[in-house]
């Protein structure tokens, strides 16, 4: 087995690298770590992190965010012995060592429209996601589907509802500020955010005949948000429902 991706379970983030994986055809080898210690099980593991934060919250990383992106965070893929974290890091990596299919287009203009729309899903959109649902799954597994215990990405962090929903309540505010102020803001922008996703799909830079790079970034969150009752109707009538109905099918078990 050439590769292996080290994902924590239900990771919107790690989903997208196993997508991009399944796309290259590449078989992997899937190792789930435990959720909240993985920043520094991947460290042990000889990945290096980042010398630098590398994920903000409302502009700003704080103490804890900060420690966290040094460690290094999943997914994390090893590939003949190199070790590459970050999904943007890892689709580029996988266009050099196996160039078909592609994981962007070829024309220049397409190429960079794409790049636009996966670096805005990496650094907004994705933290977004983890925000808002975090903040719902905060005040109780109703709030969820199946409180979180299955969907579009599986179960959420972890299998069991009542560990799920307290890991929320108490790694939601410290570590992600997915707190009530930031959930009403949040949502208040989060019509803007899908009217921005369904533009891009009406001009085909996403969900085109073929699909790319920030096809599964941005899917990946959208599925996630998809998890909170309150959003799942509005995002289903939206040019983003189909989208993720063909990257993430509900009934779909991820191919390893």
């Amino acid at each position: 087995m050439r590769a292996r991706l080290y994902v924590i379970p239900g990771s919107h983030a790690c989903r997208c690298a196993m997508l991009m994986l399944a796309h290259k055809g590449i078989p992997y080898e899937l190792r789930e770590l435990p959720s909240g210690t993985h920043p520094m099980i991947v460290r042990l593991l000889g990945f290096p992190g980042n010398r630098a934060p590398i994920r903000s919250v409302d502009g700003r990383t704080h103490a804890a965010l900060g420690v966290l992106d040094r460690l290094g965070t999943v997914p994390a893929l090893t590939f003949d012995g190199e070790r590459i974290q970050t999904n943007r890091r890892i689709a580029r990596f996988l266009d050099r060592a196996q160039p078909h299919p592609p994981l962007f287009p070829a024309g220049e203009s397409a190429r960079a429209a794409v790049e636009e729309a996966e670096a805005w899903g990496d650094e907004v959109l994705q933290m977004a996601a983890r925000r808002i649902v975090m903040a719902a799954a905060a005040r109780g597994a109703r709030e969820l589907h199946d409180g979180g215990g299955s969907g579009r990405l599986g179960a959420l962090l972890v299998g069991n509802e009542r560990v799920r929903i307290l890991g929320s309540r108490l790694a939601g505010p410290i570590v992600f500020r997915a707190n009530a102020t930031g959930e009403r803001a949040l949502l208040a922008e989060l019509p803007s955010m899908l009217d921005r996703i369904d533009r891009w799909i009406a001009h085909g830079v996403l969900g085109g005949p073929d699909l790319y790079a920030a096809d599964y970034m941005i899917a990946s969150s959208v599925a996630l948000l998809s998890y909170r009752h309150d959003l799942r109707d509005e995002i289903e009538r939206r040019r983003v429902g189909a989208l993720i109905d063909r990257v993430l099918p509900l009934r779909a078990r991820a191919r390893v």
